[in-house]
């Protein structure tokens, strides 16, 4: 909110500087954001007249003018180019050392075309403060030389900007802020009064509404107007607050929004049709506002309809047919009252930022909507001329009395300072709230129409299960504890908030809450791990295709989205893998994928019939890299399950307690996937080819790898005390197995078998051959199994070799059949 220091003396009589008033403003809360005065950029800058003018002798162009602009000044050479420049003509002078803004110059004395040239003659668009270009401005005959322009122009009039919280609605009014700062001691609140206007005939146009968001509404028609160019003193106003004069009209609507926090608009009577204006629901149409734009309009917005259509849409911006405009001469004003929340909802929508949705959507003052109206009566009857009808109006001016009560001790107990009861009621009379009870401990209030936001009502959604006496006791008591609080805030404001003593919030721990939760930093790890491996993060979105949806499994109606982003996106997605490969087929179109850049991952939700889950995912296709010796090749289902592993194994799972099985999702190729379980029950993930069809269907081709791992299932590595590892000073010793197994035998039980065959002196085993065919029988494969014996107090003769061997042997044979292959 802007407003100039000549403008707020208009309601308030002051004395104080323009520092002693920013810093009160900081104090009371209304923070203080810049300082602005035109004349700190037009310092140098001083009227003068041109004594003489004649052609210079070498350019055709240019003049030699003899200048008086006094003090040391009084009779300087020129040298200027402006074709208006002429003998008798008072200008703007620039001595020597002058900065000129809108050249970004500084003027030095010296010699154009051979002659001398004191200084510059200026036109308001190199002042920086104007449009003018085609010559230097031309003052009045009757201003004075050699005072200073600035001055002169009554431009040296600070421009102070404060930040506006959402609940301080009136302080977006600089009668609002006059207000604030006379009851903070700054100066003396001048009274304000507009008179009633008769009206001289019966309103051409009628109010109807229909939308319960606009309570009530007003307007008349002010006929044989003149529109044109506002005065000086008004386009200044405007101007001094960022605000571009239009046309009288508009100007005067613009100046009572700033100057009293009231919203109006005018709509030129030509351009309508029909007796009656409607406050109504809009259709699924479209509107063109003041601003050119076109507006898709819903039907909960709120707007201004006549026989022809839509005309305004209401509290936010008129429209571009029915606006007015120089050949103007009825118009019929409006003043309403808008409900805040439907406001902003639209303005929000459709994007529309004006200064009338700023000041609805924070709430107006109810009782100003026929003032508003007067105020705007007489200020266009003054400057345009016309006669003024009755007032029609439509609906009530809502019952907007109500009453605040504050405990005196709370000022101490909640507030922290010790402000006599007294000086606490004082300041709030200052305010405009009345008194209408008072003891000695409390004292009740009449809070005053313009603050919407002390006592407002408003309770937060209560829990459906509550009892209805308990629920209605619960919000009878907020509502008196929040209108107590807004008094005690409006105490300490005045009091200064710079004297409220600091007090520190009790500490909750000793040692500080960590930074991010569990499951956030087991993210993180994982997202190192899989970088580390080689894959690349992407962040998809949680809605997929409903017919991708469908290559995953089932698509329950419940995870269907009604109202959708993009019809490509009406579902949500069962697994992040859709995301992946919807990706990774793009990246591989465009030539990617071929040198090592075919791996995507991501930690993200997936959702199900039981709602939503966090799921690690990871994708894998194309040709890796070529390198020396080693020819590019295909993504295998060991690399999807290394993965998979790894990232169990960064999450504390440990890999011996893993254990693969058959039976991944149907969206995995059939053999060439699994599984990966801790225990009988619990799956952590699945690991493998994608099924063909699937990957056809995604726009992949040849094979394409997968994994998921499920962290909600995944357990918390329980917290334990680690002692200091043991380490052998002996060398481990490898023996390599071969067993025959049968169809039905499980890899994973054959290597769980060695393991448990002598716990003390196995250390690890790993799988590293599958042979089937040769002389094998058919059906039966050959396991090649590595196992690492690790002694720990003396080296392994042959013989206890010899018997870990045959121990090895015997137990694979008794868990699954297999024998060792001769």
């Amino acid at each position: 909110m802007k407003f100039s220091l000549s403008w707020l003396r208009e309601h308030l009589d002051f004395t104080a500087s323009v520092e002693d008033i920013c810093a009160r403003l900081n104090v009371i809360g209304l923070e203080v954001e810049s300082v602005e005065n035109s004349a700190d950029r037009l310092v140098g800058f001083r009227t003068a007249k041109i004594v003489e003018a004649h052609r210079h002798p070498d350019a055709d162009r240019l003049q030699v003018c003899r200048v008086a602009a006094g003090g040391g000044f009084e009779d300087v050479q020129v040298v200027c180019g402006a074709p208006n420049a002429r003998a008798g003509l008072h200008v703007i002078f620039a001595a020597p050392g002058t900065y000129i803004p809108g050249l970004d110059i500084t003027i030095k004395k010296g010699k154009i075309r051979g002659q001398e040239s004191g200084g510059m003659l200026c036109s308001l668009r190199e002042l920086g403060i104007g449009e003018e270009s085609n010559g230097i401005a031309e003052l009045s005959e009757t201003a004075p030389i050699g005072e200073s322009y600035a001055a002169y122009a009554e431009l040296d009039d600070p421009v102070i900007e404060i930040a506006i919280t959402p609940n301080r609605g009136d302080a977006l009014s600089i009668r609002g802020i006059a207000r604030d700062l006379a009851a903070a001691g700054i100066g003396r609140l001048k009274p304000w009064l507009t008179e009633a206007v008769e009206g001289d005939f019966p309103s051409a146009l009628t109010w109807k509404t229909e939308h319960p968001a606009c309570p009530y509404i007003v307007g008349r028609v002010i006929r044989g107007v003149k529109n044109g160019p506002s005065p000086d003193w008004l386009q200044r106003r405007l101007e001094s607050v960022g605000v571009k004069p239009t046309s009288a009209l508009v100007d005067v609507t613009n100046y009572l929004t700033y100057d009293l926090g009231r919203p109006l608009h005018v709509f030129d009577v030509a351009k309508l049709k029909g007796d009656t204006l409607t406050v109504t629901h809009a259709a699924r149409e479209t509107f063109t506002g003041l601003d050119g734009r076109e507006y898709v309009l819903g039907t909960e917005d709120m707007v201004i309809v006549d026989e022809a259509g839509v005309q305004s849409l209401a509290g936010l911006i008129g429209g571009e047919h029915s606006g007015v405009d120089e050949n103007t001469t009825d118009v019929f004003v409006e003043s309403a009252l808008f409900d805040p929340v439907r406001i902003a909802l639209t303005g929000r929508r459709l994007a529309i930022h004006t200064d009338a949705r700023q000041r609805f959507e924070r709430g107006i003052d109810p009782a100003q909507v026929l003032n508003g109206l007067e105020a705007a009566t007489t200020m266009i009857r003054d400057l345009c001329g016309g006669e003024v009808s009755e007032i029609t109006e439509a609906g009530a001016l809502p019952d907007w009395k109500r009453t605040a009560t504050l405990r005196f001790e709370r000022l101490k107990t909640l507030g922290g300072v010790d402000i006599a009861a007294d000086d606490a009621v004082r300041s709030l009379e200052h305010l405009g709230f009345e008194v209408t009870e008072r003891s000695g401990e409390a004292a009740t209030f009449l809070v005053p129409s313009w603050r919407n936001d002390v006592a407002s009502g408003q309770v937060l959604a209560q829990a459906p299960t509550l009892a209805e006496d308990v629920a209605v006791k619960a919000a009878n008591r907020i509502q008196a504890m929040e209108a107590e609080c807004d008094l005690l805030e409006e105490v300490l404001r005045l009091y200064g908030l710079d004297n409220v003593p600091a007090v520190a919030l009790p500490q909750a721990t000793v040692v500080p809450s960590p930074a991010v939760t569990p499951l956030q930093a087991r993210a993180a790890l994982l997202r190192r791990v899989c970088a580390a491996r080689g894959l690349t993060e992407t962040v998809g979105f949680s809605f997929v295709a409903q017919d991708d949806a469908a290559l995953f499994g089932d698509v329950p109606e419940t995870q269907h989205l009604l109202n959708p982003i993009a019809t490509d996106l009406d579902q949500l997605r069962p697994t992040p893998l859709i995301n992946l490969a919807r990706a990774l087929s793009r990246n591989l179109a465009r030539g990617l994928g071929l040198s090592g850049e075919g791996a995507l991952f991501e930690v993200g939700p997936s959702f199900d019939a039981t709602g939503q889950h966090l799921r690690l995912a990871g994708l894998r296709a194309g040709l890796t890299a070529r390198e020396p010796g080693v020819a590019a090749h295909e993504a295998t289902l060991w690399e999807a399950k290394a993965d998979l592993t790894a990232a169990l194994v960064a999450l504390g799972v440990p890999e011996a307690a893993l254990s693969v099985t058959a039976d991944a999702p149907g969206f995995y190729h059939p053999g060439r996937s699994g599984q990966v379980r801790q225990g009988p029950k619990m799956v952590l993930g699945t690991f493998g080819e994608l099924h063909p069809r699937v990957a056809r269907a995604l726009g992949l081709s040849g094979t394409v790898v997968a994994f998921e791992v499920y962290l909600d299932q995944v357990p918390q590595p329980k917290a334990k005390r680690r002692s200091a590892p043991v380490l052998s000073p002996l060398q481990p010793v490898r023996r390599d197995f071969a067993f025959v197994a049968g169809p039905d035998v499980e890899i994973q039980a054959v290597l769980k078998a060695v393991r448990m065959a002598d716990r003390n002196l196995v250390q690890d085993v790993r799988l590293f051959d599958v042979f089937e065919g040769g002389s094998l029988p058919e059906g039966h494969r050959s396991l090649g199994v590595e196992v690492v014996l690790q002694p720990q107090t003396e080296s392994l003769t042959d013989t206890q070799l010899e018997a870990v061997s045959k121990s090895v042997e015997a137990a694979v044979l008794k868990a699954t059949g297999a024998v060792l292959r001769r």
